[in-house]
């Protein structure tokens, strides 16, 4: 420990321990979608530096849930294809702050100038900073200048479905900002 040695007033000595500056509070996180039941193993991979996994949805069964939480601390929505159990688990809409950024999380929403209905009332309300969907299977990165967001789509990381190619998104959040975004492509479905 370095010592300070300061003036006060009539000259008296007063030693202290210098403080050291607390590091930024920061997340890694790793983002996913329509996995539909199926978890490709090279997610785990990827995701190695992550503090926390976020799934936007049609997770598609509890064996999903279970790895990703064994693998690290796991935020979810549930998805149109999500059973009772499921929907039980996790909810429709998830908002939360980390690390100084406003986050909403739900599977159905559109994306900006395209919102469905519902969440387009949740976001003229009360925008967040970052607006994060799934269930279109495309993958979208993109800002809302109108509502001062950053929407994220992580397009489908399962089996089904249209898309071509399965992908994640990482990103870090630290001190309210969004940054170090990565599109990741699991390869062909």
């Amino acid at each position: 420990m370095q010592i300070r040695w300061f003036a006060v007033r009539y000259s008296t000595l007063v030693q202290t321990p210098e403080i050291p500056n607390p590091e930024p509070l920061m997340k890694r996180i790793g983002l996913l979608s329509d996995t539909h039941s199926h978890l490709d193993e090279s997610i785990f991979q990827y995701f190695e530096e992550c503090d926390e996994i976020w799934h936007a949805g049609d997770i598609g069964s509890q064996e999903v849930v279970d790895k990703l939480q064994a693998f690290r601390p796991l935020r979810a929505v549930y998805g149109n294809i999500d059973d009772q159990p499921m929907r039980q688990q996790f909810p429709e809409d998830l908002r939360f702050d980390c690390e100084g950024v406003d986050v909403f999380m739900t599977h159905i929403g559109g994306y900006p100038g395209r919102y469905n209905q519902r969440v387009r009332a949740i976001i003229q309300q009360n925008p967040p900073r970052l607006f994060i969907c799934g269930h279109s299977h495309i993958l979208k990165v993109m800002p809302d200048k109108k509502y001062g967001l950053l929407h994220i789509n992580p397009g489908a990381a399962g089996q089904q479905g249209f898309h071509q190619v399965k992908t994640i998104v990482r990103f870090t959040l630290e001190e309210g900002n969004i940054k170090d975004l990565q599109v990741v492509e699991l390869g062909a479905r």
